[in-house]
C-alpha cells in the first residue's frame, strides 16, 4: 500500500533538490552569466603557451597542486600576509609552482567582462584542459560552479602533494586519500609528459639508483652535479618535453623515468601492465587521462553559497 504525501515529504524532496542543485558541477555554468568566459581563457592560455611551451606544464601543476590540498577551490593562488598563510610556500610548491601571472592576466580579462562572476577555481580547471589542448594534448568537457575558498592550508600542502621521492604504495596511498583509484594515478601521471623538474628533485635517482639507463642518468649529472645547481632544469620527458602525448610510458619502459616516483610505476610492479598499454596505444591514454581530470576537478569543490568568487585570485574579497 502505497504510503500518503505528506508536507514533510515534500519538505525533504525540496530539500534534497536544493543540495543537490548547489553541489553539482555543469559544463553549462556559464552559458548565460558569461558566455565568454571560457573563449576568453582559451585566449590567455594559448598566447601564454605561445611564448613558452613550458608555461602549459606549469598552469596544469596549479590545477593539480590546487586540488590535492582542500580541493578544488583556488587556495594553492592566495598570497600570504601579515595575517593569512598561503600555500606557496609549502616544500612541494617554493620555488616550483609558476604561472600564477597568467592566471591574473586571465582573471581580470574575465572581471571585465563579468565581474564577480567567474571564480579562480574554475579559471585554474580551465587553463588545465587548455594547457593540454594547446600542447597537441586530448580535450574534455570541464565541469564549472566552484567557488573559491576564504582559507589555504600549507600545512596540508607539506603532507598531501605526492613527493617525487615516493614508492608505488605511497602514491597509491595519496592518490586514494583523495578518492582517486590506482588507475587515476598512473594516468594523470602521464602530466609529466610535459614540463620540467629541478635538479634538486631527481639528484637522487641519478646518482643513486640502480633501475635508471646508465647512459641516460649520466646525460643528466651533466647539468645536475652532486652538489650545487639546485634549480637547473632537466625535461622531464625527455622524447618530447613540449608536446603532450604517451612517450613518458615509453621512457618508463626503458628505466628513463626522471623522478623516483615515475620509474615506481613500472617497476616490476602492479601498475606496469597499465603503462605497457598506454606506451602502446595513445588513444586510450587520453581518453582516459580526460576522465581522469574530470575526476580529479571534482575533488570536493566548493558551491552554491560556500566560499566566494574572488575579485583577485591572490586575495580574499
Amino acid at each position: 500500500m502505497a504510503l500518503p504525501i505528506t508536507k514533510v515529504h515534500i519538505l525533504i524532496l525540496f530539500m534534497c533538490l536544493i543540495e543537490l542543485g548547489t553541489a553539482q558541477l555543469s559544463p553549462n555554468f556559464y552559458a548565460a552569466k558569461c558566455p565568454n568566459a571560457l573563449s576568453t581563457i582559451r585566449s590567455g592560455v594559448n598566447s601564454a603557451v605561445s611564448k613558452e611551451a613550458r608555461m602549459g606544464a606549469s598552469l596544469l601543476r596549479l590545477h593539480f597542486h590546487d586540488c590535492f590540498v582542500q580541493g578544488c577551490d583556488a587556495s594553492v593562488l592566495l598570497d600570504d600576509t601579515a595575517t593569512f598563510t598561503g600555500e606557496k610556500t609549502a616544500g612541494p610548491n617554493a620555488n616550483s609552482i609558476r604561472g600564477f601571472e597568467v592566471i591574473d592576466s586571465i582573471k581580470s580579462q574575465v572581471e571585465s567582462l563579468c565581474p564577480g562572476v567567474v571564480s579562480c577555481a574554475d579559471i585554474l580547471a580551465v587553463a588545465a584542459r587548455d594547457s593540454v589542448v594547446a600542447l597537441g594534448g586530448p580535450s574534455w568537457t570541464v565541469q564549472l560552479g566552484r567557488r573559491d575558498s576564504t582559507t589555504a592550508s600549507k600545512s596540508q600542502a607539506n603532507s598531501d602533494l605526492p613527493a617525487p621521492t615516493l614508492d608505488l604504495s605511497g602514491l597509491i596511498s595519496a592518490f586514494s586519500k583523495k578518492g582517486l583509484s590506482t588507475s587515476d594515478m598512473v594516468v594523470l601521471s602521464g602530466g609529466h609528459t610535459i614540463g620540467q623538474a629541478r635538479c634538486t628533485t631527481f639528484r637522487a635517482r641519478i646518482y643513486n639508483e640502480t633501475n635508471i639507463d646508465p647512459n641516460f642518468a649520466k646525460s643528466l649529472q651533466g647539468n645536475c652535479p652532486s652538489t650545487g645547481g639546485d634549480n637547473n632544469l632537466a625535461p622531464i620527458d625527455t622524447t618530447s618535453p613540449t608536446r603532450f602525448d604517451n612517450a613518458y610510458y615509453k621512457n618508463l619502459q626503458v628505466k628513463k623515468g626522471l623522478f623516483h616516483s615515475d620509474q615506481q610505476l613500472f617497476n616490476g610492479g602492479s601498475t606496469d601492465s597499465q603503462v605497457n598499454g598506454y606506451a602502446s596505444n595513445p588513444l586510450s591514454f587520453c581518453r582516459d587521462f580526460g576522465n581522469a581530470m574530470i575526476k580529479m576537478g571534482n575533488i570536493s569543490p566548493l558551491t552554491g553559497t560556500s566560499g566566494q568568487i574572488r575579485t583577485n585570485c591572490r586575495k580574499i574579497n
